[in-house]
């Protein structure tokens, strides 16, 4: 069932990709919980209730087997939360995680005893970010639980962020050709079908307008900055003086999200929030994309001139 995020979490979901989802398993003395948490949505995937012995044996029953009671109990309890967890966090397609990371959670020891036990599958281990101490299972503990992994689930979408802005300077400073900045020839390597991965800075300031010769009736695509939008010559068809109307305006930002898809390659939202992000935005537009396949500018700089960019369509 999805769930509401509580206010202190809806901060963190705002940075977050919608689609990168991190998984919870929060335990306590009365059971376990199976959660994730994507974008601003979180969802109980499973529980289910245990029936632990408490620290004390009832009479009759020795010391020694009591101790015995308990610890088969306590292990079969890490145990059935280690095969859920597989059952759950592992895609049976591609026997990998379907989650960006774990938290484990809980009271007592338990979720520390889980992350070390050898029944814990090594490929969700890898995907351990925090073991998170809450007070309560079920629901509450994982309300809690998020809003104590804030810090470090931000993190993650961070330094991924880094990473793969640190790529994009790579493949520039090796001057592999396979890379390509600003508005205009990021969209002329779109339309090659050249792009990889299309890399947009998330406050993008730039519109597409749709615009219509009012002469000739012809449509004209422009896609104008927050200044260029201010200037009448940018309204104005440079070969006949004749008025462009404003059919349409949509940020650009709204439609690679739209359209991103049909040009076969990823899209990823980045923030200006780290030294890398803040020079990809300041330096190279905002905007820009790894490649498929080297490239040359020149031939970006000849279907820029034959009007794919600012065109008639």
């Amino acid at each position: 069932m999805a769930l509401s995020l509580s206010s202190d979490a809806e901060a963190l979901s705002e940075r977050l990709e919608p689609d990168e989802k991190f998984g919870f398993i929060v335990m306590d003395w009365h059971g376990a919980l199976f959660g994730t948490l994507s974008g601003n949505t979180k969802e109980v995937l499973y529980k289910f209730s245990v029936d632990l012995p408490k620290k004390h044996g009832r009479g009759g029953q020795s010391a020694l087997q009591f101790a015995r009671h308990r610890t088969e109990k306590r292990h079969n309890y890490v145990r059935k939360t280690a095969e859920t967890a597989a059952l759950l966090f592992i895609n049976p397609s591609t026997s990998q995680p379907n989650v960006s990371g774990l938290i484990l959670a809980g009271s007592a020891d338990f979720k520390t005893e889980l992350s070390q036990s050898d029944m814990f599958d090594q490929r969700l281990q890898a995907k351990i970010l925090k073991l998170v101490d809450v007070p309560y299972g079920g629901e509450s503990g994982f309300n809690q639980a998020i809003e104590l992994s804030a810090e470090i689930l931000a993190n993650v979408k961070f330094i991924q962020e880094k990473k793969l802005i640190g790529k994009f300077f790579e493949e520039i400073s090796q001057d592999t050709g396979k890379y390509v900045f600003g508005v205009e020839d990021t969209l002329k390597a779109l339309e090659m079908g050249a792009v990889d991965v299309l890399i947009v800075c998330e406050n993008l300031d730039i519109n597409r307008y749709t615009l219509r010769n009012a002469t000739n009736g012809e449509i004209v695509i422009k896609h104008l900055s927050e200044d260029e939008e201010t200037r009448n010559e940018n309204f104005i068809d440079p070969v006949t003086s004749a008025q462009l109307e404003v059919q349409e305006i949509m940020p650009l930002l709204e439609w690679f999200a739209n359209e991103y898809n049909r040009f076969g390659c990823t899209m990823e939202f980045v923030t200006d929030m780290s030294q890398e992000g803040s020079q990809f935005r300041r330096g190279f537009g905002g905007i820009g994309g790894i490649l498929c396949y080297q490239i040359k500018m020149r031939d970006v700089d000849e279907l820029s001139d034959e009007g794919l960019y600012n065109d008639y369509e």
